[in-house]
């Protein structure tokens, strides 16, 4: 009864964290940019602008939560829950550090694909129950860019379940312990990280909802709490890949062994899951929005053969020996 009273509190702690953090990301982001595009970013609203993201919160909560009289009312209103909880449920299967974590699942990483493969739901359903031609179209881009990287995502991280020997996320970090898999796996962190950005819809592949074409896409018609849900769900989803990534490829809460007594593992693994998020908001301010039969091209003709000549080339040197 004890162990799952703490589970409880651990799943309240994580869940408690991570909205803020989400929100906080927001700020971060339009800070950076400021910053990287030589104007002001948020100054006004608390020092440095840091309470910019609640004011936004209040003014996003203070709207009214309409629904459109000619859309799909249920399917348009439990759209945007799916694609939240998705995201927070994958961050269950996250090792934090070394006694931190919901769960600790055999099939973790295939869970984490499973929420991902689910979360296209949430866009696509919002897309056709808006009844709008701007949010169907972005829902069609949604789902024709999601299920194409999903493949790509998938074989991207075989070659570190090869090496590993598991699906188990945990056993993937210690098996790290002598060297972090992006020394042999480069090219799967390569393939993983754009899979990434486009299973996020994050810029430059925001074409599900590129506003100088389909308004805003699938949620053009949301508002209130809804369209909040949605925001949710991408900077979640940001801190998801970056820290998948950072679990995969980089070695979670590890470090090599002067770093790894100056700091607690935990702070390890966050500052290494926040610089792959400096590096999403990066990629926001320097990359041009390619077009959508150019983003589809891209992964079936580049990404595919990548990530099988990776999974080719990692099995047939384990079995030589040669990893």
């Amino acid at each position: 009864m004890s162990d799952i009273i703490w589970k409880l509190i651990e799943i309240t702690i994580i869940i408690s964290l991570l909205i803020p953090i989400a929100a906080m990301l927001v700020w971060v982001e339009r800070r950076l940019i400021g910053i990287w595009q030589d104007r002001l970013g948020p100054n006004r609203v608390g020092p440095f602008g840091v309470l910019q993201s609640l004011a936004d919160l209040l003014k996003i909560l203070g709207k009214e939560d309409w629904i459109p009289p000619f859309s799909e009312r249920l399917v348009f209103t439990i759209a945007p829950v799916i694609g939240a909880m998705c995201v927070l449920m994958s961050f269950a299967v996250i090792p934090f550090a070394p006694s931190i974590g919901v769960v600790d699942l055999n099939i973790g990483l295939l869970f984490f694909l499973a929420m991902a493969s689910l979360a296209v739901y949430s866009v696509v359903l919002a897309g056709w129950a808006s009844n709008s031609k701007y949010a169907l179209l972005g829902g069609m881009r949604a789902a024709a860019q999601t299920v194409s990287y999903e493949v790509f995502m998938g074989l991207s991280v075989m070659g570190v379940v090869m090496l590993s020997g598991s699906f188990n996320l945990r056993e993937i970090v210690l098996a790290q312990t002598d060297g972090w898999f992006i020394s042999t796996q480069f090219i799967g962190f390569v393939i993983f990280l754009i899979a990434g950005i486009a299973e996020s819809h994050r810029l430059p592949f925001d074409l599900p909802e590129a506003e100088t074409e389909l308004t805003a896409g699938y949620h053009t018609e949301y508002s209130g709490l809804k369209f909040a849900l949605f925001f949710l769900g991408e900077y979640l989803g940001v801190t998801l890949i970056s820290a998948m990534s950072v679990v995969l490829f980089f070695g979670g809460w590890l470090m090599p062994e002067p770093f790894s007594l100056w700091l607690p593992p935990l702070v390890w693994f966050i500052a290494k899951v926040m610089f792959f998020v400096v590096f999403f908001i990066l990629l926001r301010t320097s990359l041009p929005r390619p077009r959508f039969d150019q983003l589809l091209a891209f992964g079936w003709q580049v990404m595919l053969p990548l990530a099988l000549l990776n999974l080719v080339v990692t099995a047939a040197l384990k079995l030589s020996g040669g990893l």
